[in-house]
């Protein structure tokens, strides 16, 4: 802290400021009994964070007011002029805000200050004026409250819409799942049916050997085909005739399964030279074809399955329910649910790239905040692209803190917003469409919770909202942002 001098208080000169002017003698004189005036060298007088001990007004000099940004004093305001005002002048509000600085002040030249006890300062606001007093309590409170209420409502809005996102993923997989259990039990009758034919007929235990192996081998070489429709359709063909060629009445139904398989008429051939009674040809088919069809349903089946777990999985990460609130955690996850559970408001006609750095170390976050952060970032990038385009999700290093930058192709932010782009309130969606407050709730969380910095770059075609978290430094543990 800079170094002070104590000097004698004049009434006169506490007149002559604006804050002052209109106070009688008594007032002026209890002023001056029960404050005092300081001289201070060029230095800080508090720091943000500090006590709110006093309300310090200038009297002459220059005060420089900042708040920090990440690692970094941002200067919000600079001046000379007397009467202008800083540190405890909300006490009056008493247990209704923190008794901590909000933001850090100091002197660039000797200065002098008249320093007044923040008790006191409270006491002479109640004593003098209630009724301002009063109302100024009761706008806080209710500007307070309506920004409280407004956030719920963004956050309960958010809340809906992924939820409804999920729904919508989680619908396709388990539609499938139920479409194929159904379609699995009607092949294996299927299949029971047929190998009740082969059984009906005349054969042996050897023959059973070479059907069990045909089986076996069928179910090894069962894969996806990658074919394209073209190429499916003529090796449909190519199958039909071959089945067609040899009497097999049900070939038409066959052949689709088959290729889709990845079997073709050289397995074919394989099957048919490892028959000796060829009037079973068709059952034998009929029976691996409906092998076929059970082993292709059951991978759809472990596909769907798979798919459910994973976005099980990532609403898990995003809600972060069962974990830690501050935790050290792979940023990676936390950006990969995020966009899982925004999968269907980025819809297809948006390319997602992700450019990660998988070197970056684990870090310490308030991790459920930060996924409200990601949340906010990319909604607002799809919303700026109008549903196409690009959005990239790039980490780096940068120091001693991770970068993670939210990209995207829109229109970019009006020059005129950038400044204000962070304000609580303000949006520049059409009327009915934003708050306001997604930004400020982003700002506050990385700024305030994790001592980050959150910044924007944008021009047409390419926006880039960046932020940087620390590696090593953990923050504050206290309340959430809101």
């Amino acid at each position: 802290m800079t170094a002070r001098e104590q000097l004698p208080c004049d009434t006169a000169e506490l007149r002559s400021l604006f804050l002052f002017e209109k106070l009688s003698d008594d007032q002026l004189e209890w002023l001056c009994r029960n404050g005092h005036v300081e001289r201070f060298d060029p230095g800080y007088v508090y720091r943000e964070d500090d006590l709110a001990t006093s309300f310090y007004v200038l009297l002459d000099g220059e005060l420089v007011i900042s708040r920090r940004a990440g690692d970094q004093d941002v200067e919000i305001n600079r001046t000379s002029q007397a009467g202008s005002y800083a540190g405890a002048w909300r006490s009056f509000f008493g247990d209704g805000v923190t008794n901590t600085l909000d933001n850090t002040l100091r002197t660039t030249v000797p200065s002098r200050l008249y320093v007044l006890a923040a008790d006191k300062f409270a006491e002479l606001m109640r004593e003098w004026f209630p009724m301002p007093v009063h109302m100024l309590a009761g706008l806080f409170a209710g500007m307070r409250n309506t920004a409280q209420a407004v956030s719920e409502r963004d956050r309960l809005v958010a809340l809906s819409s992924l939820s409804a996102g999920l729904t919508h993923e989680l619908n396709n997989p388990a539609a499938a799942v139920s479409s194929a259990t159904a379609a699995l039990r009607e092949r294996i009758a299927a299949m029971r049916h047929k190998l009740g034919l082969l059984l009906s007929g005349p054969i042996d235990r050897d023959d059973l050997a070479v059907l069990a192996g045909l089986q076996n081998r069928t179910v090894e070489h069962v894969t996806s085909s990658s074919l394209s429709s073209l190429a499916a359709s003529d090796r449909e063909d190519e199958l039909s005739d071959w089945l067609d060629d040899r009497g097999i009445s049900s070939g038409w139904e066959m052949a689709p399964g088959f290729v889709q398989a990845g079997f073709g008429t050289a397995w074919l051939d394989t099957v048919a030279s490892s028959i000796k009674d060829t009037s079973s040809l068709e059952n034998v088919l009929g029976w691996l074809n409906a092998t076929v069809d059970i082993e292709l349903l059951m991978n759809e089946l472990a596909d769907s399955t798979a798919r459910i777990s994973a976005l099980v999985t990532a609403a898990k990460q995003y809600s972060q329910l069962d974990r830690a609130p501050y935790q050290v955690v792979d940023i990676h996850e936390l950006l990969d649910s995020t966009l899982v559970m925004l999968n269907r408001k980025i819809g297809d006609a948006i390319t997602v790239v992700r450019e990660y750095d998988r070197g970056l170390p684990p870090i310490p976050l308030y991790a459920a905040e930060m996924n409200q952060v990601w949340t906010n970032l990319v909604d607002n990038a799809v919303d700026a692209m109008k549903g196409q385009g690009t959005l990239t999700v790039r980490t780096s290093r940068d120091n001693d803190r991770v970068l993670v930058e939210i990209g995207d192709t829109g229109v970019g932010v009006p020059e005129e917003a950038k400044r204000r782009i962070f304000e609580p309130f303000f949006t520049t969606k059409p009327v009915g469409s934003g708050t306001g407050l997604g930004l400020d709730i982003s700002w506050r969380i990385v700024v305030n919770r994790h001592h980050g910095d959150l910044s924007v770059e944008s021009a047409p075609g390419n926006t880039r909202f960046m932020v940087r978290l620390p590696i090593a430094a953990a923050p504050e543990q206290g309340s959430g942002p809101g």
